[in-house]
């Protein structure tokens, strides 16, 4: 786990880059407040009933129970929900 200086580091240079796109960006670290955030993100993931997951453009497409779509641009989560080929036989590729 990477340090917590290191994490607000990183979070208000992400805050910065929004700024620079006259986007404002909420950072949240703090325990109460990252508790809050990530209640509300499994909450959104449970929703979701398809997913395509696109490691050559890094990108994770969510299709949600209503029918709206969400994308996450993200270098690693393309790759972390890719299952490795296993070839099985005849069938070919699995």
């Amino acid at each position: 786990m990477i340090a917590e200086d290191n994490v607000v580091s990183k979070a208000e240079r992400v805050a910065a880059l929004e700024a620079e796109l006259e986007s404002a960006g909420e950072i949240s670290v703090a325990d109460i407040e990252l508790q809050h955030m990530r209640g509300v993100l499994h909450t959104w993931v449970d929703g979701v009933v398809g997913i395509v997951s696109s490691p050559g453009v890094g990108r994770v497409s969510l299709i949600h129970t209503d029918g709206s779509q969400s994308s996450i641009a993200s270098s690693r989560l393309p790759f972390l929900l890719s299952r490795p080929v296993r070839f099985g036989g005849a069938e070919g590729p699995v």
